[in-house]
This record gives structure tokens, C-alpha cells and sequence, in this order.
């Protein structure tokens, strides 16, 4: 049973993030907490390595090359901030904080300012996506608040161009902690079939979804789940 819910919601995640170029983590980072906590931050992240890349070669002709490497030269201390966080954090808090970073993203794309795409500020988003998305799967709301006003395709090939090189530090980091190793690439293994039909799904539905039918379904879901999370680790403590 928890290898069909989590087949089913990186599948549903992968068809959003794919047709949009966000909603993997933010989705589906909750849900696999309240499934499996072991699933989530390094498994998710691995499984995601897979569809970004995926997406990335998809809508290659799109990534903004200036955007992506500001704002990876961010990821890099964000990550190894984030990492040091897990490091001292006991496992069981990790729950408690995906909770609370699914309202900080669901803040962050919903209701956040628009910024504009300056070195400063990519470097910024970097930063925080680099923290977010090594603690807890969460990584594109930071970058999806400078590039809101992009064209779909441009959202879509440059935030998985990020993603791509961003993810890999953030395992690198979660690896040196301990945090990633044999048994999180299994758990991964999992979620990979749900990413690629995900993916499929997605190359034929995003015209569709690029008019902006589904940003305000992924937040409603995202922020309940969050508040599932929240009740969950509030509830199970000492």
C-alpha cells in the first residue's frame, strides 16, 4: 500500500512539475512524509534528478544560461547550510520541518513579490533554494519568485537546468552527513516508475496546463498536507 501512494503522488507531482516546471517537491515532499518519513529529503531528491533532467533536455532551447548559473553558485553555500542543519537535527524534527517549509513556499509562490531577475537576486534564490531544497525536497519556490512573469517553456527549461546541477550538490552534501546512501538509492528506486510515467504524461498535457488552471490546486493541496505534517509531528512528540 505505501509503495502505491507513493508511486501515486510522484506520479501526480511529475505531471505538474513537468508541465510547469515546479510542484514536484512542494507536492509531494508532505505527502511522502505522512507515507514514509524515510522517503524524503534524499530519495525524493534522486528521484527528482531524474525528471529534471528529463525536462531539462526536453526544453533545452529555453534554459536561461546567465539565470542558471547565478543562481547555482547560491545553491552551493544554501546546500551546505541546510546540510549542516540536518546534521544536527534529530530525524524525528525533520517531519516538523517539512511542515513548516511547505507554508514558507506555498508563501513564496502564492503571495511573494515580484523580484526582479538581477545577479543579486538570483544569487539569493540559489541560496534559499539550495537550504530548502536540501532539508526538505523543497527547492523551486525560491527560483519560481524570480522567473513568475517567464514564458512557460522558459520556466520549465531553466528551472530544471537548475535543478539538475543543484540537485546533485544537495545529494553530494546529504551523502558526506550520511544522509544518502545505499538505502535511500533503493528507496528511490521506488519512486522512479511514478516519475516516468509522470513525465510522459506531462510532454502531451503542458499547453494545457501553462494557462494556470492547476497553481492554485497544487498550493490548496500542498498547504494541507503541510498542515497534516504539522499535526503529525506536534502530536507524536514526547
Amino acid at each position: 500500500m505505501e509503495l502505491l501512494l507513493a508511486s501515486a503522488v510522484v506520479l501526480l507531482g511529475s505531471v505538474i512539475q513537468g508541465s510547469v516546471g515546479f510542484g514536484l517537491g512542494i507536492l509531494a515532499a508532505p505527502l511522502l512524509v505522512l507515507i514514509n518519513p524515510q522517503l524524503v529529503p534524499a530519495p525524493l531528491l534522486c528521484a527528482a534528478l531524474v525528471l529534471t533532467f528529463l525536462v531539462a533536455r526536453r526544453e533545452h532551447q529555453s534554459i536561461d544560461i546567465h539565470g542558471v548559473t547565478w543562481a547555482v553558485m547560491g545553491r552551493i553555500p544554501g546546500a551546505l547550510l541546510g546540510a549542516a542543519t540536518l546534521a544536527v537535527l534529530p530525524k524525528k524534527s525533520t517531519t516538523l520541518l517539512v511542515g513548516v517549509m511547505v507554508f514558507v513556499a506555498v508563501g513564496m509562490i502564492g503571495w511573494g513579490p515580484r523580484v526582479r531577475r538581477t545577479r543579486k537576486t538570483l544569487l539569493g534564490a540559489g541560496t534559499i533554494s539550495g537550504f530548502m531544497g536540501t532539508t526538505t525536497s523543497m527547492g523551486g519556490p525560491p527560483m519560481v519568485v524570480v522567473y513568475r512573469d517567464a514564458t512557460g517553456p522558459r520556466i520549465r527549461g531553466t528551472l530544471s537546468g537548475f535543478f539538475v546541477i543543484g540537485l546533485a550538490i544537495s545529494l553530494t552534501t546529504l551523502a558526506y552527513i550520511g544522509r544518502f546512501g545505499r538505502p535511500e538509492i533503493l528507496a528511490s528506486l521506488v519512486l522512479v516508475p511514478g516519475i516516468l510515467i509522470g513525465f510522459a504524461i506531462s510532454s502531451h498535457i503542458a499547453p494545457v496546463i501553462d494557462r494556470g488552471y492547476t497553481r492554485a490546486a497544487v498550493l490548496a493541496i500542498s498547504a494541507l498536507a503541510g498542515v497534516s505534517v504539522i499535526l503529525r509531528a506536534l502530536l507524536s512528540a514526547p
